[in-house]
C-alpha cells in the first residue's frame, strides 16, 4: 500500500469544509457546518426518510496476479539448433490479500464557561461552578464555542480473498463517549475560565465481503455504517446529529499479490464488470505512481486516478474547490482583528494563518500560473473532427 502518497490525498479529503474563508467561527458560512462523507445515526437517518446518509459502499474488483509457465516438449528426434516447442500457461500465482483502513473525522464540541468565582487553585477532581457564555475575552485573548475534529482510524486485519468469498468480514468499532476541562488563568494567575470538550459516543460496523466474479477476478465490497444509538431522533436537530456523526469518511483499501481494476479506465473486457459495481456516496480511485494498481482510495468527493496535491501548495487551506493563490491573497487582506478571531478559533487555522504570512515571495509566485498535463495536439484528428 503507498501510504505516503494515500496519506497527502487523504488529508485534503479529510478536511475538505472543515473551515472555510474568511476562516472565522463568527462568519456565516462557518456557523452551520458542511463537510462530504458524512454518515448520521442510522436512527437520525430513519426520521429524516433517508435524505441523510448513513451507510457508504465501496465496490471494485481485483485480479490476481499471474504468472508464466514456460514447459518444453523434448522430442528424440529434437534437431540441437532447434528451438524447442513452448507454451505459456497464465495461471494465478497465489490469491490476493486485502488490506482496509476506514478513516474519519469525529468532532468535539467545544464550549466555554465562565467561573462564578475566580479560584487560585483547585483541588484533585473539584470542578468549580460555571455558567456557559457565547464569548469571553481574557487579557486580549478571545474565546468562543467552536466544533474541532478528532482524526479517527479503524484498520480491518488482512483478509485472503477466497476466504472473504466463503465468510464475509464483520467489524465493530467503539469511540467512547467522554469530557476534558481545560482551566484558564490571567495575568494574575487566578482560574476564571474553562474550556468544555465534549465528545461523543460513536459506533460503527465495517462489513467486507468478496465475490468471485471469473478465473483470478474478484469483486470487494466494503460497506460502513453508522450504528451510534441517537434518542428522539424525531426531534433532533442536524447539529445534535452531527456530533454522533462520522465525518469526512472514506475508505483506503491495499492488495498483496493482486491488482486493483480502474473504475474510471477499465480495460475493455472488464468495462460491464466495472459497470455493475454500486458504489455508495463513494468514488473509488488509484492512488500511487501511474502504473501501480495496488492501492485504492474510495473517497466522498469525485476525484481522478492518481490524483496529486500540487508541489507548489505550502499547505491545506480546507477548500480544494478554491486556488490557493486567491485563498492565500484573501487571507493577506484580512484585518487584524479578523487574524485574531482567526488564530484564535482553531489551532489548525493558526497554523495556515502563520504559514501563509510567513510565506517567501518565492513561494507564493509559485502558486501563478502552473500548467500541468499537457497533451500535444493531433493535428489530423482534430482536422477529421472539425470536418
Amino acid at each position: 500500500m503507498n501510504l505516503a502518497t494515500v496519506n497527502q490525498i487523504a488529508k485534503a479529503v479529510l478536511y475538505e469544509g472543515y473551515m472555510l474563508y474568511p476562516y472565522r467561527p463568527s462568519s456565516v458560512k462557518n456557523q452551520q457546518r458542511w463537510n462530504f462523507g458524512v454518515l448520521r445515526p442510522q436512527s437520525y437517518s430513519e426520521a429524516q426518510n433517508g435524505t441523510e446518509a448513513w451507510t457508504m459502499q465501496t465496490e471494485c474488483l481485483v485480479e490476481a496476479d499471474s504468472k508464466c509457465d514456460q514447459k518444453f516438449d523434448s522430442k528424440p528426434d529434437h534437431k540441437p539448433d532447434a528451438e524447442p516447442d513452448s507454451k505459456f500457461d497464465s495461471t494465478p500465482n497465489a490469491t490476493p490479500t486485502l488490506e482496509v483502513r476506514v478513516r474519519f473525522l469525529q468532532l468535539v464540541a467545544r464550549s466555554i464557561g465562565q467561573l462564578t468565582k475566580p479560584v487560585i487553585e483547585l483541588r484533585p477532581n473539584e470542578t468549580p461552578d460555571f455558567r456557559p457564555v457565547d464569548k469571553l475575552t481574557i487579557d486580549g485573548r478571545v474565546y468562543r464555542p467552536w466544533q474541532e475534529a478528532v482524526e479517527r482510524e479503524v484498520i480491518l486485519p488482512l483478509s485472503n480473498l477466497d476466504a472473504l468469498v466463503d465468510a464475509p468480514l464483520s467489524q465493530s468499532f467503539l469511540f467512547p463517549a467522554s469530557r476534558e476541562l481545560e482551566y484558564l488563568k490571567d495575568a494574575h494567575g487566578l482560574i476564571t475560565a474553562v474550556i468544555i470538550r465534549d465528545q461523543s459516543e460513536l459506533r460503527g460496523m465495517i462489513e467486507t465481503r468478496c465475490d468471485r466474479v471469473a478465473a483470478g477476478l474478484f469483486k470487494v465490497s466494503v460497506r460502513i455504517r453508522n450504528r451510534t444509538p441517537f434518542a428522539d431522533a424525531h426531534h433532533a436537530n442536524r447539529e445534535d446529529a452531527l456530533l454522533n456523526s462520522l465525518v469526512s469518511t472514506h475508505t483506503v483499501l491495499g492488495v498483496h499479490d493482486g491488482k486493483f481494476v480502474s473504475l474510471f479506465a477499465p480495460p475493455d473486457h472488464l468495462a460491464n464488470l466495472v459497470a455493475e459495481c454500486k458504489n455508495v456516496g463513494a468514488w473509488p480511485v488509484l492512488v500511487g505512481e501511474e502504473g501501480q494498481y495496488d492501492t485504492l482510495l474510495s473517497s466522498p468527493i469525485i476525484l481522478y486516478d492518481y490524483p496529486r496535491i500540487a508541489p507548489e501548495s505550502a499547505g491545506d487551506l480546507f477548500d480544494g474547490t478554491e486556488i490557493d493563490e486567491i485563498l492565500s491573497l484573501r487571507i493577506m487582506t484580512l484585518t487584524d482583528e479578523e487574524k485574531r478571531e482567526m488564530s484564535q478559533s482553531d489551532e489548525r487555522a493558526r497554523q495556515m494563518l502563520e504559514r501563509t504570512e510567513s510565506m517567501p515571495v518565492e513561494q507564493f509566485m509559485k502558486l501563478h500560473g502552473v500548467l500541468r498535463g499537457l497533451r500535444p495536439v493531433d493535428s489530423s484528428s482534430t482536422q477529421e473532427e472539425t470536418q
